[in-house]
Formats: structure tokens, sequence, C-alpha cells
């Protein structure tokens, strides 16, 4: 397993101006970084890659639905706009340089109709997932799709119904994003949510029950490092958590403290428990 740390911990929108940030994450240990965008125009990906890789970082590369940019919107618009977000995001994850593209890719972060999905709404996502699933294996990128909580989204919340999504895709393309921050909230079992994603499984975040670094709070983290041995997993587990100080990350995620002594120390810390415990 290599283990990774997202950018959001410390800014909105990683760019060349948080280039300084790649050797210190190198520094604390880790063997990648996990770059976060919810724009692709104009942004140097290729740059940003191989400077990544100068400081010996491997690189992963995520985004997420936002607005309304939506596979699963009445609009055929909307889906088509969503569906061209993902691919363009494909074609950036291509050219950093990352083996994934990762995030909630269904309906926009945030979206509660106060009502369950719909069998219309299930089957635009399989469609639009699978016109993704195409591109992604036609640039060689796999797509790590996310199940939120049910209070970030009415759309897909468990590893169960991630596994339906996938098989009804029917691509080897498509797989399942498994955040533990989220199975804290919607799975009785982490271990047993975590076994049932099998080879579906194409990335895990690590993140604590208040969102803070990884073993300090209450996630069953001997469940979640037995059962991901027992697959034999060897993809990334990053630790993924915001940066307080940030207003539009701190108001998107509800963070109104410090999860940590600062951003350093959690990813630090984090870092040294994951270790520890995968091996």
């Amino acid at each position: 397993m290599k283990l990774g740390l997202n950018t959001l911990l410390f800014t909105a929108g990683f760019d060349r101006e948080h280039l300084s940030l790649l050797p210190k994450v190198k520094q604390w240990g880790f063997d990648g970084i996990e770059i976060a965008r919810f724009a692709f125009d104009g942004f140097p990906a290729g740059e940003i890659g191989q400077a990544a890789r100068d400081e010996g970082l491997e690189v992963t590369f995520c985004s997420a639905l936002t607005g309304d940019t939506s596979l699963v919107s009445d609009d055929a618009t909307t889906r088509q706009r969503a569906l061209d977000f993902l691919k363009q995001g494909l074609d950036t994850a291509r050219e950093i340089g990352s083996p994934v593209f990762l995030g909630p890719f269904c309906a926009p972060v945030g979206q509660l109709p106060g009502r369950r999905p719909n069998e219309a709404e299930w089957g635009w996502a399989v469609e639009g997932l699978a016109a993704a699933a195409e591109h992604a294996a036609a640039v060689g990128v796999r797509i790590a799709n996310e199940p939120l909580n049910r209070f970030e989204t009415y759309f897909l919340n468990t590893a169960g119904r991630a596994v339906e999504l996938c098989e009804a895709v029917g691509s080897g393309s498509h797989g399942i994003l498994f955040d533990t921050f989220h199975a804290n909230i919607e799975e009785r079992s982490l271990g047993a949510a975590l076994r049932a994603c099998g080879g579906h499984l194409a990335h895990v975040h690590a993140c604590e029950n208040d969102r803070g670094a990884p073993g300090s709070g209450h996630v069953p983290w001997a469940e979640v490092f037995a059962v991901l041995k027992e697959m034999d997993y060897q993809g990334w587990v990053v630790i993924e958590s915001f940066g307080a100080r940030i207003p539009e990350i701190a108001a998107a995620a509800c963070i109104w403290r410090d999860l940590a002594e600062s951003p350093e120390a959690l990813a630090r810390e984090g870092l040294r428990f994951l270790r520890n415990g995968l091996g």
C-alpha cells in the first residue's frame, strides 16, 4: 500500500503557487500527493505532475461534481455538462500522471432533495458513468467513485450501493473510493463494507470520524487495516482532511474548529499512525 496526502488540507485549488508544499510532503514521509481541483481550464497539470515526481512523489488526482453539474439531473444538457466535466477531469488526471480520477461523481455535493433516488436517476447515472468509463479506459485512468454520507448527498451513500452501481456500469475502469469518514456514518461495519467492495475497490481515503488525523478519534482502524491486508489491497490510502482556515473549504465541510494543532501536525501524526497500522 502507498500512503498519500490530499492537498485540501492546505488549499481549495492546488496550482503553481503551492509547489513549495511538495518537498515538505516528501520530507514528512509520504509516498505521494493527491492534487485536488474543481476546475481544469488553464491548469498546468503536466508541469505540476513533473514537479511532484522531481521531488520523489507519485500523484493522484481528485475532484467532485458541484453546483449545477449532475449526471442524475432530469435535464439532458446538465447531464452532458457533467459528462464533459468528467472526461476533462480524466484527461487532466492522465496529464498529471495519476492512475485514478476520484471523487463523488453522480450528483453534486450537497444536493438534498428530501427524497430517495428514483429509477430514472439511477439509469442516468449508469448511462453517464458507462460513457465516462469508456473514456477512462481510452486514456488509461480508473474512475474511483465515492459514496458520501446522507448529509452530503441523497444519491450514493453506502459501499453496497456503490457495488451495485459498479456492476450496472459493467466496466473495470469504474470503481469505488472508500472513505472512512463517510463509512463511519453510513456503514454498520466498516470491515464488512470494505470487504464487500472486493475488486471494485479503487482507492481509500483515511479520515477520522471528525475529519481529523487518522487515529485521533473512534473510527475502528484495526478492523479497517485487517481487511485491507486480508484483501491484499495494493492501492493508495490517502489522508483526506480539510483546512479549517480555508473559508470555502470550511464552509463546504462545515468545519468550525481546528482539527489539530496545525495542518502539518495533522498530516504527520496521521501518517505515523497509518504506517504503524499498515506496516
